[in-house]
Formats: structure tokens, sequence, C-alpha cells
């Protein structure tokens, strides 16, 4: 009798507890969807028969747990010519790689200088895709090709922006000395 007593008084005190207790709204309840990861001062370097191809380089990267990558700080990317000589470099105020996508974005004051032909980019948003080895933006963007400026809304080019079409082009006229991006 007494193991009986003891049974039910323990019933009572379980659903005693379980009574007191603050139901959880589960609606309530946020799954974490930041980053599962923080590099700082990254460095990448991509090399083929070991010359330089790319260099890649951010003060700090925020992985997700979907594998895209954020650049809050800012990115650096230099890409390489076939005998390792620098030709080009792009820098944004802040980048993103999607990877579902393997595209590269950058915001902000995006620039884009060709260092071999003397040519420069500058826009607020461009995307990279190094699998096809190109870039390109929808947005306005303001290009220098020696003593010319030309604008325009749209662009496309190689990763090395030594060949590129603007879209939409508004105009274009000679820069005076001395002006110039």
């Amino acid at each position: 009798m007494k193991t009986f007593s003891n049974f039910l008084l323990g019933l009572i005190f379980l659903v005693s507890m379980n009574s007191c207790r603050e139901s959880v709204d589960v609606a309530a309840i946020q799954v974490y969807d930041g980053p599962t990861n923080t590099a700082i001062n990254i460095h990448l370097i991509e090399s083929d028969s070991a010359i330089m191809r790319l260099d890649i380089k951010a003060p700090k990267q925020l992985e997700f747990a979907n594998g895209n990558m954020e650049f809050p700080d800012g990115i650096a990317i230099q890409f390489f010519e076939k005998d390792g000589s620098l030709g080009t470099t792009l820098r944004a105020d802040k980048g993103y790689f999607l990877k579902s996508e393997n595209l590269y974005k950058g915001v902000g004051d995006v620039q884009v200088k060709n260092l071999i032909k003397d040519q420069s980019l500058q826009t607020e948003e461009i995307f990279w895709n190094p699998n096809e080895k190109r870039i390109y933006t929808d947005k306005f963007v303001t290009v220098q090709e020696k003593q010319t400026l030309f604008n325009g809304t749209g662009l496309e080019a190689d990763q090395s922006f030594s060949t590129y079409k603007l879209m939409n082009v508004r105009d274009s006229r000679t820069l005076l000395p001395g002006e110039g991006m």
C-alpha cells in the first residue's frame, strides 16, 4: 500500500510541475540564420603551374550555413595575366559570394582597373562569374578609356576587363587635362 501511495504522490507532483510551466509558442522560436564562421584578414591565392592567377583579400569574411559568404568591410580581387604579371584589379566596398550560383557580387563604390590597357570602370554593383571568367552589371557605369569617358547602363566584359560591351550608352566625352577617375 505504501508503494501505491508513493506512486500516487509522485504522479500528483509531476502533474503539478507541468501545469506550472509556461507554454512555449513554437512559432515564436526563431532559427538562427546568421554567420556560422568569421575570418579576419583573409588572403586567398589561386595559382596554376606555380604562376599566380588570382588574389583575393578582405578584412573580414562571414560564412553562412548554406555556403554563402559576405565581405562586409570590402573585397579586393587581382587578376593576373598568363605570364604572371598583374593585369586587372577589382575592389568593392562590400562583397558577397553566392555559393549556389558560384557568383561574386560587389556593391558600393565598385572600381575595376585594367592596368595594361589603362582603362577603368566605376559602378555601384558588379558580378563576377569565375566559371565563365566574366564580369557584368545592369547598373549605371562610367568607363574611362585613356582620355575618353563613356557613361551607360549595363556592361559585360571578360574578367580582365580587356574587352567589354557597354549597353545603353548615354554619352561620351574627352577628358580635360587633370580630370579623370
